[in-house]
């Protein structure tokens, strides 16, 4: 099978899932080979489209798991703007060492469902958007060298058309994974918005710009008006560290987060039947 172009997408607010994006699709722009082109999905207006893809291309889509599966007010634009036609695909999140729960079979379904042919799908370990004490600095060199090795496998398997359906595990029908306490209980924390340290905050729009909700008001970035998934874009790009959490529930689960899960835990790769 001949595949023209390598397309690397992602939805991808701290980086992780862009960074494994795109360098599955560099692999695989290479070992095709191909041309590659990219398409963030992190802002609204980007969302706002629909993107359709050929049998002759590849595409690679990346997104962070939250609470065990896609970002729930995402879901629904990743479903309406990307449009395969038997379009080979690979599926990748990225966790940040708690677990992948039931992502990654969601991304599968929700491919599959928009007429794309999933032939691999991944689950990365990336640096966890609420604290650096999980999963801290990576994905690194020994994840990006796995990623490289997936990636040549399915390009070979497509290549030679020997790549076909699969399946990974986990129910893309099953709840959200409920956030804890320090104390092992539910921590209740939507309505938490970022806050503002206006002493250092210069109200340079960087946040703003970053928040793929487009939550935070650019005239007054103190103000977040709209609606917050937490996924700290703000906070890790705001070039003065003016940016915090402060809500007790939030920080609990960080607290609960830091104590339990700081085992470096493993990536996971999944093949479609290569016969």
């Amino acid at each position: 099978m001949e595949i023209k172009t390598v397309r690397a997408l992602w939805f991808s607010p701290t980086g992780n899932a862009e960074r494994i994006a795109v360098a599955a699709a560099r692999t695989l722009s290479e070992r095709f080979p191909a041309p590659m082109d990219t398409l963030s999905l992190n802002r609204p207006e980007a969302r706002k489209h629909e993107y359709a893809f050929t049998p002759t291309d590849f595409v690679v889509f990346a997104c962070p798991v939250y609470a065990g599966r896609l970002p729930n007010k995402i879901l629904p634009d990743i479903k309406a703007c990307l449009r395969g036609d038997n379009t080979p695909a690979a599926a990748l999140v990225t966790f940040g060492n708690r677990a992948f729960d039931n992502a990654l079979a969601e991304l599968v379904s929700v491919l599959t469902d928009n007429g794309f042919r999933v032939v691999g799908a991944g689950a990365v370990v990336g640096e966890h958007a609420f604290t650096d004490k999980l999963g801290g600095g990576r994905p690194g060199v020994t994840d990006l060298r796995a990623l490289r090795t997936f990636a040549e496998t399915i390009a070979d398997a497509v290549r030679n058309g020997t790549a076909s359906g699969m399946t990974v595990p986990g129910d893309p029908a099953a709840p959200y994974y409920v956030p804890k306490g320090a104390d092992g209980l539910p921590a209740r924390f939507l309505k938490a918005k970022p806050k503002v340290d206006l002493s250092r905050c210069h109200n340079c729009g960087t946040c703003a710009r970053a928040c793929p909700m487009g939550a935070i008001d650019p005239g007054n970035v103190s103000d977040v008006p709209g609606t917050c998934i937490k996924c700290q874009a703000c906070v890790s790009r705001c070039t003065r560290r003016a940016r915090f959490f402060d809500d007790p529930a939030f920080l609990s689960h960080v607290a609960m987060l830091e104590r339990t899960f700081t085992e470096p835990k493993e990536n996971a790769f999944f093949y479609g039947r290569l016969t």
